[in-house]
């Protein structure tokens, strides 16, 4: 579903480092690391946001790299994305921020984009939010607004880049716990980059560690929890072995 192979990005220094990976399709694949390790900066190659100085990014077939601003306008309506902060629109009422996505990409009769905010709403268990003001919402209910907005229009791959950031753990495992859910029931291939690691592990297929840019590690769930790797070790389980 989605392959890297050999990806490596620089601005004053490297980002990415040699990366390759393969994310299954209909997998749950979460990424860890330090800060300033790249995750985020894969996230946005992966949807063509950014462009890798070497390397190819394969989504269902298609090498990203390659496609010109048509091409990838095509290629990202497979996408729903999360980013860090939510980006909700303060001005718009939450429903008009869930059906952006839906007024921007597609041509929808009003019924049918307003059924559609309706059943995500409710999935998120936030029934008859629709004319809620967007800055009187709980963190945890921007979160859940913004993952209605991310899957709303059903796209096959979802990535989520810190999901659950500045929750606390109760509302942080929720959030887990509603992604991983959506994710088997829509059978999306799903990327989540979180911090929340000790949560994140308990939703996910499959892991993969970026340190300094590079891959050190990609395996199961259970692999990872079993790691022999130092760094890997540490991270995991916050041992005081030095640095990262």
């Amino acid at each position: 579903m989605i392959e890297l192979d050999h990806v490596s990005k620089a601005y004053a220094h490297p980002v990415l480092r040699d990366v390759s990976l393969n994310v299954p399709a209909g997998c749950l694949y979460g990424l860890i690391g330090p800060g300033a390790s790249g995750k985020s900066v894969l996230l946005k190659s992966i949807v063509g946001l950014v462009k890798p100085d070497r390397g190819r990014i394969l989504v269902e077939g298609e090498d990203v790299t390659k496609l010109d601003d048509l091409a990838l306008q095509k290629l990202r309506l497979k996408f729903g994305m999360l980013f860090q902060n939510n980006a909700l629109f303060d001005y718009m009422p939450v429903g008009d921020n869930i059906a952006f996505p839906l007024r921007r990409l597609y041509d929808l009769p009003e019924a049918e984009i307003q059924s559609r905010v309706a059943e995500r709403l409710d999935r998120m268990a936030l029934p008859g939010f629709q004319q809620r003001a967007v800055g009187g919402l709980s963190g945890g209910q921007k979160k859940r607004i913004g993952v209605a907005r991310a899957t709303v229009t059903r796209a096959p791959i979802v990535l989520y880049d810190e999901p659950a950031a500045g929750l606390d753990p109760v509302t942080s495992q929720k959030i887990f716990n509603l992604l991983r859910d959506e994710q088997r029931q829509s059978n999306a291939t799903v990327i989540m980059v979180s911090s929340d690691v000790d949560r994140l592990l308990t939703v996910t297929d499959r892991v993969g560690m970026l340190l300094k840019g590079r891959l050190i590690f990609d395996g199961t769930t259970e692999q990872v929890k079993s790691s022999t790797n130092p760094a890997v070790k540490q991270f995991i389980y916050g041992l005081d072995e030095g640095p990262l």
